[in-house]
C-alpha cells in the first residue's frame, strides 16, 4: 500500500520560504503523478501544484504560480515544493497526494492516495 509523509511546514514571516517534502513508500512511485493540495480552516482543499511521472509535466495553481515550484526527486522517492514569498494566505495545512496515472491534473477526485498533512502558517 502506498504511503505518503509529508514534513517541512513551520511558521514563518510574510516574505519567507520553506520547502516541504512528501516521502513515499509502497507501489511503482515513479509512475505516478503527484500532486500538492492545502486546506485552510473553514476552506475546501484547493489544489497547488502537480507533476507528472517524467518530471516534465507540471501545472500550478493561479495563486502560487512564480513563486512556488514542485520538483520530484526519483532516487528518494520524494516530491518537494519549494515555496517562496509566501503570503499569509498561503496560511494551510499541506497535503501531498499520488495518482494511479502518469500524467498529472489539478481535480482533487483523481488522486488515489494522500499523505497526513503539514501545517504551514505565514504570519503578516
Amino acid at each position: 500500500q502506498v504511503q505518503l509523509v509529508e514534513s517541512g511546514g513551520g511558521l514563518v514571516q510574510t516574505g519567507g520560504s520553506l520547502r516541504l517534502s512528501c516521502a513515499a513508500s509502497g507501489g511503482t512511485f515513479s509512475s505516478y503523478a503527484m500532486g500538492w493540495f492545502r486546506q485552510a480552516p473553514g476552506k475546501e482543499r484547493e489544489f497547488v501544484a502537480a507533476i507528472g511521472w517524467s518530471g516534465g509535466s507540471i501545472y500550478y495553481a493561479d495563486s502560487v504560480k512564480g513563486r512556488f515550484s514542485i520538483s520530484r526527486e526519483k532516487g528518494k522517492n520524494t516530491v518537494y515544493l519549494q515555496m517562496n514569498s509566501l503570503k499569509p494566505e498561503d496560511t494551510a495545512v499541506y497535503y501531498c497526494a499520488a495518482r494511479r496515472d502518469s500524467l498529472p491534473n489539478p481535480y482533487i477526485s483523481e488522486y488515489d492516495y494522500w499523505g497526513q498533512g503539514t501545517q504551514v502558517t505565514v504570519s503578516s
